[in-house]
């Protein structure tokens, strides 16, 4: 059996978890969530737990049975008390700024670059060098801190660029000054 899809998700209070045939809908403080699921996954809400359970062996069904499990314990999470990302912008003049539901950065071009946030994201600035992201939505909030790094990714030499706050980044030496033949 899955060991992911095994454990039992414990439901935080103020979250209501329904499931209703196909579908399991879950409503939180922060907001509701709905999932689809997989056909042979059953759910179950007792006791104030989630049981997510396979009726069948073959490998799609195991392999649907631990993704469902954790997509509906990331609902839980995300809608009773919420996720957060940071990402830190390393670099002389770099920086950032938000403006109404956009953050402006400044990342060396030759222009500011405008990254709209889609709902239920929320970013705020600090020091105009670190970027705090907050949503309900794990999945979103990961494509979102992708896309903003994406922007200027960190380069190995100086280490300039826009990075996660707990990501480590690999530097290289440059090249030797005076070395080699002349």
């Amino acid at each position: 059996m899955s060991r992911i899809g095994r454990l039992p998700i414990a439901i935080p209070k103020g979250v209501t978890v329904k499931p209703d045939g196909g579908t399991v809908a879950v409503e939180g403080p922060k907001g509701k969530a709905k999932h689809a699921l997989p056909p042979r996954i059953v759910v179950t809400v007792a006791d104030g737990t989630v049981t997510v359970t396979r009726e069948a062996e073959d490998r799609q069904t195991r392999a649907l049975h631990g993704l469902t499990r954790k997509l509906i314990s990331n609902s839980v999470i995300g809608l009773s008390t919420g996720f957060t990302k940071t990402l830190e912008i390393v670099g002389v003049g770099y920086r950032a700024e938000v403006k109404g539901r956009a953050i402006q950065f400044s990342l060396g071009y030759s222009h500011p670059i405008v990254y709209q946030l889609p709902p239920g994201i929320d970013a705020k600035v600090d020091r105009q060098v670190v970027v705090t992201l907050e949503g309900n939505d794990r999945q979103v909030l990961g494509e979102v801190s992708a896309q903003i790094r994406a922007l200027r990714p960190p380069e190995p030499y100086k280490g300039k660029g826009v990075k996660y706050a707990d990501e480590r980044i690999r530097r290289k030496a440059g090249k030797a000054a005076g070395a080699g033949g002349r």
